[in-house]
């Protein structure tokens, strides 16, 4: 093991190839504190350059057969760490943007939902004003109707009116809330909100 040390890299390699442990443990001391500078002075973060540089020995262990002992090993080890922390910003990139979707389309959301609450409430006011606007009698009946979900006979009985009465009052005021509403208004919005 102490002669390990003194071997070039291109020795290295070859044993590295045949799977040989202490071959890559001195890989590993030779090389380590300059890809770690590499990285740190790249990525300004001492724990991430960390663990590029220790994914990037992973790797040269993982792929150890397919290193070439034809190249310099030093530019090898340069070329793999730059190419990870190359990956590491694209990578960061699409996820910033992917965030950046996200919370641009929450507030999208949001917007349109406010939207939406802020329509629906004054619709819901309007529609409230027209029903109180409604003579008096036609008023307590349709009010009983759809606010009360009283039927016709309890209408009646409440009233000590006719159920033909409580349906013609109850007609009566459709129609008249559906000349102010709108008929649109009315199909697509008045009959969910009180039928």
């Amino acid at each position: 093991m102490s002669g390990y040390h003194a071997l070039s890299d291109f020795e290295l390699i070859t044993l590295l190839k045949e799977g040989d442990h202490v071959a890559y443990t001195e890989i590993y001391k030779r090389y380590y504190y300059l890809m770690f500078v590499f990285a740190y002075k790249k990525l300004r973060d001492e724990d991430l350059a960390k663990d590029v540089v220790q994914e990037l020995f992973f790797q040269v262990w993982q792929k150890k057969e397919t290193i070439s002992t034809g190249t310099k090993f030093a530019a090898f080890m340069y070329v793999s760490l730059r190419h990870k922390i190359f990956n590491y910003f694209i990578h960061q990139k699409v996820e910033a943007r992917y965030i950046y979707f996200l919370k641009d389309f929450s507030n999208t959301i949001s917007s349109e939902k406010a939207d939406y609450l802020v329509r629906s409430k004054e619709l819901r006011v309007y529609i409230e004003k027209q029903i109180k606007a409604l003579p008096s009698k036609m008023r307590i009946i349709f009010e009983l109707s759809r606010n009360e979900n009283f039927s016709h006979k309890e209408i009646a009985e409440k009233l000590e009116t006719s159920e033909y009465n409580v349906s013609k009052q109850i007609t009566n005021a459709l129609k008249i809330l559906r000349t102010k509403l709108g008929v649109i208004i009315f199909n697509i919005l008045f009959i969910n909100f009180l039928i």
